[in-house]
């Protein structure tokens, strides 16, 4: 069986199902009505990334009979993934208080480290540390943040589905050129998921991903990383810098509003991605975040995974680098 096949399937069914969910939201008047901290001015009907949800999740046994997959990895990415794109979606329809869906994302990232085994060890300036329990609390603080932060980065026009698909093919061809090839066949069809809805999100966007999508393409982008340091330490730190806009954009503006006493999980626009969108336009800003992560970050992290440099000293030059933007834009001020 030719398995390169499957993913124009898994694009042709998120494609499709992007459009019958739009259709569908349409009917119910499940709509994003534009406010006073929203950053698109007409009303939009949301909950598309359910087809992300369906069209990754559906092939994945499939990929697994296949011995493409392990069955471990697969269990993970069927449990947690449902469970977030379950509460995404509930608080879509009807809204979930904060301490209830962090419960579920934590016992979403439990599962997810009891079949990956916990933490694995990690090369730290060319020194090889197996944390134990204490990493394994990292690592379960660590994905919660990430699917939140891509909740808290889906606030424009075609900027997550963008950013997931770049980051996914970008880490494809680092497997490739380091010998982890046996590692491409999730981010592959990740990115082909986010295709199909992308042709519906892309600026300006017809539809959505909403909370079931933007909480899911998290956790699952939290699990790859995992997974792949187990086959080669170095490909931690390459994820990291190619998820660098994102995961410094998002923990700036957080740490920001915290400090100035406001409401973390209220809405609002004080991102950088969204200030920047406000001048430029969401096209521009999405455009930009994927010249940035082809062109900069992806031959940096290229170098890490061939061990040319260090890659816990280019994570922190990188973010700091990041962090300097995100400063400039006045990210996490109103």
């Amino acid at each position: 069986m030719n398995v390169w096949w499957l993913l124009i399937v898994v694009f042709i069914c998120s494609w499709g199902m992007t459009l019958f969910l739009r259709r569908y939201a349409l009917a119910v008047n499940l709509m994003d009505v534009p406010n006073k901290r929203s950053s698109h001015s007409i009303p939009t009907p949301r909950g598309g990334g359910v087809a992300i949800v369906a069209s990754f999740l559906l092939i994945l046994p499939v990929i697994a009979s296949l011995g493409l997959l392990s069955f471990s990895l697969l269990y993970a990415f069927l449990g947690a993934g449902l469970l977030v794109a379950i509460i995404g979606f509930a608080d879509d329809h009807v809204h979930i208080a904060a301490k209830w869906r962090l419960f579920g994302h934590f016992i979403a990232a439990g599962w997810v480290l009891f079949w990956l085994n916990g933490f694995p060890p990690i090369d730290m300036f060319g020194v090889i540390f197996d944390m134990g329990w204490f990493g394994d609390i990292l690592a379960l603080v660590y994905l919660v943040w990430m699917l939140n932060l891509y909740n808290f980065m889906d606030g424009i026009d075609g900027l997550a589905s963008a950013e997931a698909i770049s980051v996914c093919l970008g880490m494809c061809l680092v497997y490739w050129l380091c010998g982890g090839a046996e590692l491409i066949w999730p981010p592959l069809i990740l990115a082909a998921a986010v295709a199909g809805f992308l042709w519906w999100n892309f600026p300006p966007a017809r539809i959505f991903m909403g909370d079931a999508g933007s909480g899911f393409l998290g956790i699952v982008l939290g699990v790859i990383v995992l997974h792949a340091m187990r086959s080669n330490p170095d490909f931690f730190w390459s994820w990291l810098i190619l998820l660098g806009i994102f995961i410094v954009d998002a923990t700036w503006t957080l740490v920001r509003r915290l400090l100035g006493g406001e409401k973390v999980f209220q809405a609002h626009r004080s991102h950088g991605y969204q200030k920047v969108a406000a001048r430029w336009g969401h096209l521009k800003v999405t455009c930009a975040v994927v010249i940035l992560n082809v062109a900069v970050l992806l031959p940096i992290s290229i170098l890490v995974a061939m061990g040319r440099l260090d890659g816990a000293l280019v994570v922190v030059v990188t973010y700091i680098v990041l962090a300097c933007v995100a400063y400039l834009t006045r990210a996490g001020i109103r």
